[in-house]
């Protein structure tokens, strides 16, 4: 371990990351690790989670596979887990550009069950065992910001999100809530699109905005990061998005 974990507010901290085996949870492990904390990735393959065990620094790592669209699993979990200082939900199925005539609303509402109930599930059950000075750190999106066509079911989710995050941080207090509203990332939340759709997306995005270039996973796992070890900062949404909601 370098010297620099050894004076970081981390240091020596349980962090859960859910959604942690891949993408933004992925790259925030990394970080919180480099930085002394004992990770707990969650994901519904202890396959990847194994994998992604494999790509932290050393430490007193663990990782579960958990069914985040069953309450009673969720439930289960926490109950087993035992003591930790920080949750991190990174969860969620890919996402597709929908036009409002082609919904599903009954396929739609499934788009709900694992970032959105989910999360307030991992709350729900995740804030008894955790520690003094702890925090828990949600996911939006820049959608629920500037949505265009086609983001309808996105912009929703992300909206519902926010004020999840606003409710809790008020009926949780002194524990700190916040949420990171990512612009475009470069994740597999995109895999759903096909090659040439997704590099016209990253092409589109890197020229229309103030960063001129696409967001990688770690921009946003710096900000996770730092909202963990800031201890003023509850109920706020920080947007990393290269500055695309101002252009």
């Amino acid at each position: 371990m370098d010297s620099s974990s050894k004076d970081s507010a981390l240091q020596g901290k349980r962090v859960i990351v859910v959604g942690g085996s891949s993408g933004l949870g992925l790259a925030t492990a990394k970080l919180a690790a480099a930085e002394g904390a004992a990770l707990v990735l969650i994901s519904s393959n202890q396959e990847r989670i194994d994998k992604a065990l494999q790509e932290l620094p050393s430490g007193s790592h663990e990782g579960h596979a958990v069914d985040m669209s069953q309450e009673s699993s969720i439930k289960a979990f926490f109950e087993h887990v035992g003591a930790f200082d920080h949750l991190i939900y990174t969860a969620g199925e890919n996402l597709s550009l929908i036009n409002l005539e082609d919904i599903d609303v009954s396929e739609a509402k499934d788009f709900f069950t694992i970032r959105y109930w989910g999360a307030l599930a991992a709350a729900k059950y995740g804030v008894p065992h955790m520690n003094k000075g702890g925090s828990i750190g949600l996911i939006s999106g820049t959608a629920s910001q500037r949505p265009g066509s086609g983001w309808a079911l996105a912009s929703s989710i992300c909206g519902a999100m926010e004020g999840l995050c606003r409710a809790l941080a008020v009926e949780l207090s002194p524990i700190r809530v916040n949420i990171v509203s990512p612009g475009v990332i470069k994740t597999n939340l995109w895999s759903s699109m096909s090659e040439e759709d997704r590099e016209n997306l990253y092409k589109t995005t890197s020229e229309a905005n103030l960063a001129k270039r696409v967001g990688e996973a770690e921009d946003v796992a710096k900000t996770f990061l730092f909202l963990m070890q800031q201890p003023y900062a509850t109920g706020q949404n920080f947007t990393i998005d290269g500055g695309s909601v101002l252009v």
